[in-house]
């Protein structure tokens, strides 16, 4: 339904920037999602799909076109509770909440999803960029995704294997804009045990080696207190959650092009995968470093947060300083992984 007076971006973004949309509506059942981007598409206005706000940096400028914001909802396992089938279809609608999810699921007991506990945004979201942590992905568990297909002007569903998924990517993020989801369908496992715990910080945390296994609800609360360690469960009165998460995605770069010292995970195709976080910090820029405006967090050097009365603009030219400054320190680019509106580095 429209609402009746301008609404900012900066009221529903994480980072809390972003100027007013010229239209926007807010759709509650799929039915309404479908008729608002089609009608905009009809007019030949711009569309923005929003869902959590947690992966945008928006123009001070706001949005010249339609704000379509999801807040469709519904979750359906495929079986009741208390039956143990070995594993369960679950289908959720796009406008849900993406931790609202996983704390569902760990208390169904339903694994597969538990270190991806704390991460801000809607259901929707996560196959676009294939949402990871803590060494699960999605794409792990995603069974199929349901979109509206704006070219095409109807209702597709594709499989797992369709969906192009990568470190950060999809077939939805690699053309952006032509897909809106409807709703996700994931395929998890029955039973009290999370799956093998693949990354080292959490393996420590939990106690147990990595590859071992550890309760769902004990992953969940060692996810959380290590995202909030690093100011990546949002807090309203804490500052270094003011943000997108993490700002830049780690590079994948040649094997003789990880500096010495740095993080080195070696790729299939024989490229490595190196630290974003470790350049930055290497290349000078320590937590806090910044204004009394924008800064690097304070927590975690991944994170670029507005202290209090930022601009967009302000944002835009830390992120620049800080990726320039990697690239002269290193000859490595950062790429920058929330989505950019009205807006460029």
């Amino acid at each position: 339904m429209p609402l009746p007076m301008a609404e900012r971006l900066a009221d529903h973004t994480t980072l809390r920037l972003g100027g007013p949309a010229a239209h926007w509506v807010r759709a509650t059942t799929e039915e309404e999602l479908v008729a608002a981007v089609s009608a905009a598409d009809a007019a030949g206005e711009p569309v923005l799909v929003l869902g959590g706000g947690s992966n945008l940096v928006v123009a001070d400028a706001g949005f010249d076109g339609t704000v379509v914001e999801v807040v469709t909802r519904g979750v359906s396992p495929d079986v009741e509770d208390g039956v143990s089938c070995g594993g369960v279809l679950v289908t959720v609608a796009a406008g849900e909440g993406w931790d609202d999810l996983v704390a569902l699921a760990v208390e169904k007991e339903w694994a597969g999803v538990e270190a991806l506990s704390g991460i801000p945004g809607s259901v929707g979201a996560t196959p676009i960029q294939n949402v990871g942590a803590y060494g699960q992905e999605v794409s792990q568990t995603i069974a199929s995704v349901r979109v509206w297909d704006r070219t095409l002007r109807g209702v597709r569903t594709f499989a797992n294997a369709d969906c192009g998924f990568g470190y950060r990517t999809s077939r939805f993020k690699a053309d952006p804009g032509r897909h809106v989801v409807l709703s996700v369908t994931f395929q998890l496992r029955q039973g009290s045990l999370g799956g093998p715990v693949a990354y080292a910080e959490l393996a420590r945390a939990l106690g147990v080696a990595v590859g071992e296994r550890a309760p769902l609800a004990e992953v969940r609360r060692a996810v959380l207190a290590l995202r909030g360690g690093k100011g990546m469960v949002l807090d309203p009165a804490d500052h270094d959650t003011w943000s997108a998460g993490s700002f830049f995605t780690n590079p994948v770069v040649a094997a003789d092009a990880v500096p010495d010292g740095a993080p080195a995970w070696p790729q299939p195709d024989g490229t490595v995968k190196t630290s974003a976080a470790w350049l930055i910090e290497h290349a000078g820029f320590a937590r806090g470093h910044g204004t009394d405006r924008v800064a690097v967090s304070g927590k975690h050097t991944l994170a670029l947060t507005n202290r209090g009365g930022a601009t967009t603009a302000d944002l835009l030219a830390l992120a620049r300083e800080v990726r320039d400054g990697v690239e002269a320190r290193f000859g490595i680019r950062l790429v920058n992984e929330p989505v950019l509106v009205g807006c460029a580095l």
